[in-house]
């Protein structure tokens, strides 16, 4: 078995592949033949020691990874559901872990591989999709005729919630960073893109929904965060997964820095969001693996609108396991568009 370990925060130097023994799954467990690993920022954000679950749940050494797709190799004692058959194409959710060939994971948390979907697609679809599940549909439970407003729209997470709130008849606003972006997030069947690159971004924003958005989703950080909490419409909400612009690019961390972008992050006073009639609210999606039945139905239910064609995969860029370093530096680029994902076969 091959994985990727972090023995130390730090650099894309600290990503190191191992070799380790096959594993052998307990009662209630399935063993993955793993094809095919989604890589998130969270995963980043792991490898820089700055990601709190994963020091909480695992420590050091640890190896990332949320979500893989492969083949059931094996299964535990008293686990028979009929899509955990060995052999069976399967997509599965991993509190960390999942860069390796292999993994062994509860029976719970994997799932049928919608037949038209590839392993790599399948594996780009439960962090980013379930993030803006639990965001839209749990917390700002948006309704047809919403004015969205999606921050990052095209990456995984951005170009996921775009997908997501066109599903229920939002009315979608994505914000690019760069224009080569603009032209993905539109064939997500949405108009209004704006580039901040070239346009002003809040001026623009105003335009386009001048009452303001009952929704605006940012994870960017101390750099959009209160201009987001101004452009809400009364009853609107904030939802905050991320903080993407205080980080750093290259995994070296600047305490410094790092303390003067905290102490310049917004502190939402409870009697002004009562006397404004706003929300802001904040999540961490490592968090769900606790919550069972939220994590079954909303994956079950996205994997099921993939299978109809309510949902598409996005495009995928491929790396072999061996270039996870080369992957972390490109999505750290910010000049990545859909998912990037990594490669298992020997």
């Amino acid at each position: 078995m091959r994985k990727i370990v972090i023995h130390r925060p730090g650099d894309h130097s600290q990503l190191k592949l191992e070799q380790g023994p096959a594993l052998v799954p307990g009662p209630g467990e399935v063993r993955v033949r793993v094809s095919a690993v989604g890589v998130n920022y969270a995963d980043c954000v792991v490898r820089m020691g700055l990601y709190a679950s994963a020091k909480e749940f695992v420590g050091w050494p640890i190896t990332p990874g949320f979500e893989v797709a492969g083949v059931v190799a094996e299964v535990g004692e008293g686990v028979d559901a009929p899509h955990l058959q060995v052999g069976t194409r399967v997509v599965a959710v991993t509190l960390f872990g999942g860069y390796a060939s292999e993994v062994v994971v509860p029976a719970h948390q994997v799932f049928a591989c919608p037949e038209n979907l590839s392993f790599s697609q399948a594996a780009a679809i439960p962090s980013v999709f379930l993030t803006g599940y639990y965001a839209l549909y749990e917390l700002a439970a948006v309704r047809e005729g919403y004015q969205v407003l999606i921050h990052s729209a095209a990456g995984g997470v951005g170009g996921a919630m775009v997908q997501l709130a066109r599903r229920v008849g939002c009315r979608v606003v994505g914000v690019v960073g760069a224009s080569h972006k603009v032209e993905r997030v539109k064939a997500l069947g949405i108009e209004d893109v704006i580039d901040k690159s070239t346009q002003p971004l809040w001026k623009t924003a105003e335009k386009l929904s001048p009452e303001g958005y009952q929704t605006i989703c940012d994870a960017n950080g101390v750099a959009t965060l209160s201009a987001s909490y101004e452009h809400l419409a009364p009853t609107g909400r904030l939802i905050v997964y991320g903080f993407h612009t205080m980080l750093p690019k290259t995994g070296k961390r600047n305490w410094l820095k790092l303390g003067w972008h905290y102490l310049r992050t917004p502190r939402f006073d409870p009697m002004r969001l009562t006397n404004e009639n706003r929300s802001v609210m904040g999540f961490n999606l490592s968090y769900m693996f606790a919550h069972r039945e939220l994590l079954a139905r909303g994956l079950g239910e996205l994997l099921g609108w993939f299978a109809d064609g309510t949902l598409t995969a996005p495009p995928v860029s491929e790396y072999p396991l061996e270039d996870v370093a080369r992957a972390h530096q490109d999505l750290e680029s910010a000049q990545t568009v859909g998912k990037l994902v990594l490669r298992c076969e020997d």
